[in-house]
């Protein structure tokens, strides 16, 4: 079966510790189902573990505009889409023409305030994560179990793996909260229900990330060995790995050697490149035999506006009219390129370099305006059709996973951490990668050159402004880029500038307090323990 079967739950003995004064829970349906009635069974436990897991992809338990955040919106709160519009909009790699959308125009221009609504969002639905992670914890204890009357010792064990699980996911959350907010309430399933949390810096932040997952690392199955859906060892690597790559900008420490680590850790995990890159994009993206964690979509079974549905629809070119070559209708021309991604695959090196998939035809290169859907070049990276060429069932939600970790990461990582560690650092671009760097730097460029080593490179061209592009040429649209831009220290001040950032055509430089993202007014309304970042 292709993906975890989202049996959402809302608990009805649950209301979630609310970071706004309407982030209150809201029973859409009748499935709404007491503690005892829910915990009766193992297969209780599964189906409170899929609600959990579906906080990632859906946004409520009716259709695609259904949410169970009260006075939230769905589309301004499905996890993935405002993850990706944090990470991807907000820089060089892309623009969205309906500038009516809600709290679109702010984020692709860098003009943001702590009113928001996708930041609202995203705060809302992460500490939503948060709350459910806590409220399964709650509910598994072996007490729990106990007045429940699971007593089988393999019910139990199974539980209990549930339940590192959910640590990892409830890490996971946090792990955002740090990087796109600096700041989190912080809340555990030791907490009374409704408890306004303490305000927790990044240092706090990133201490208790680290210490969780590597205290449940050992208890989590092996990579690959999970059903498809779950995450394993792999996926909780992945996430200390970024945390240690980024280690600087969040807590001020390098720690480069152990990024290398868990990396090379995640390498091992039996996971292998896909022969053609464009197959990790697809609908049947889960057989990729790459991917470490997916963002789950099914164009039946979770309809809703997530970040792959919004990525292929938007794709679709006003002047092609291409949506039959990924297998949607298309929303018009919602997205196109800044000209600085595009300049990324200039050379003859690129000249068959398989994750060069933009269009150009009769487009224009510069967007002189966003709300001219025929300016700028379009992409043709994601798709809803197997990589047999089937269409999935619907042709507005769209069956491709969203690849949040692949083994591409890890490797540009390991090269990037190992590079740091010997010296290259961002006002020093030595040329340090070393054998095991350049082996995974070049087996990324034959696979995107259908195993041709004519684009491998040596040492010498290998700094750190070339990994900072690469791993814009082998990840855009994937929700690293504000990530990178930021370590790289490109992303506030004016080391580099792109098409419109600061809301100017050619661009222009903006403070780096804009590094992070306010917190949500009414979010700090909510909770008096939390307090404005500096310059917001």
């Amino acid at each position: 079966m292709k993906k975890l079967n989202f049996i959402y739950f809302l608990f009805a003995f649950a209301t979630l510790q609310s970071c706004t004064s309407d982030l209150d829970v809201k029973a859409e349906d009748t499935k709404v189902l007491t503690p005892e009635q829910l915990f009766s069974s193992p297969l209780g436990y599964k189906q409170a573990l899929a609600g959990v897991y579906g906080n990632l992809s859906l946004t409520g338990t009716g259709d695609a505009g259904s949410s169970f955040l009260q006075g939230i919106d769905a589309g301004t709160s499905q996890f993935g889409r405002c993850m990706w519009y944090l990470q991807n909009l907000t820089t060089d790699e892309v623009v969205w023409t309906y500038e009516n959308d809600e709290g679109v125009a702010e984020l692709q221009r860098n003009t943001w305030t702590s009113s928001n609504p996708i930041l609202l969002g995203m705060f809302s639905r992460t500490m939503a994560e948060v709350a459910l992670a806590n409220d399964f914890l709650r509910q598994s204890t072996p007490e729990k179990l106990s007045s429940y009357g699971i007593s089988s010792a393999a019910d139990i064990a199974e539980i209990n793996m549930y339940r590192n699980e959910v640590k990892v996911l409830r890490a996971f959350a946090y792990y955002n909260m740090m990087d796109l907010f600096g700041k989190a309430p912080f809340i555990t399933e030791s907490d009374p229900l409704n408890f306004k949390g303490p305000q927790y810096n990044r240092q706090q932040l990133f201490t208790f990330i680290e210490s969780e997952l590597n205290t449940v690392i050992p208890n989590l199955k092996p990579a690959r060995t999970n059903e498809y859906g779950r995450l394993d060892k792999a996926m909780a690597q992945m996430i200390l790995a970024k945390m240690y790559l980024n280690a600087e900008v969040y807590i001020g420490t390098p720690k480069y050697a152990e990024c290398m680590a868990k990396c090379t850790d995640v390498i091992g995990g039996g996971y292998v490149l896909k022969p053609n890159y464009l197959d990790n994009f697809k609908s049947d993206n889960h057989l990729s035999s790459e991917m470490i964690f997916t963002l789950q979509s099914d164009g039946v079974k979770t309809q809703n506006y997530g970040a792959t549905t919004v990525m292929i629809n938007g794709q679709v070119g006003s002047v092609e009219g291409n949506g039959s070559e990924f297998g949607v209708g298309g929303w018009g021309g919602a997205l196109r390129l800044r000209k600085q991604f595009v300049q990324k695959f200039d050379g003859s090196q690129f000249a068959n370099d398989a994750r060069k998939t933009y269009t150009s035809g009769s487009r224009s290169i510069d967007i002189a305006s966003i709300s001219n859907a025929g300016q700028g070049y379009i992409l043709h990276k994601y798709s809803n059709k197997t990589v047999g060429g089937i269409a999935g069932a619907n042709s507005t939600f769209v069956d491709t996973d969203f690849p949040l970790f692949r083994l591409a990461d890890a490797y540009l990582m390991y090269a990037e951490a190992q590079m740091r560690k010997d010296g290259a650092t961002n006002s020093n671009n030595a040329t340090t990668a070393n054998t095991q760097s350049l082996t995974y730097i070049n087996n990324l460029r034959e696979r995107a050159n259908s195993g041709s080593t004519s684009a491998n490179v040596t040492q010498m061209q290998v700094t750190l402004d070339f990994i900072i592009d690469e791993r814009a040429r082998e990840l855009h649209w994937e929700g690293h880029r504000r990530q990178d831009l930021i370590r790289f220290n490109k992303f506030g001040g004016g080391n580099y500038n792109w098409a419109w950032k600061g809301n100017i055509p050619n661009g222009t430089s903006f403070s780096s307090n804009l590094n992070v993202f306010p917190l949500p007014s009414a979010s700090i309304s909510a909770n008096p323990n939390l307090t404005q970042n500096t310059g917001y």
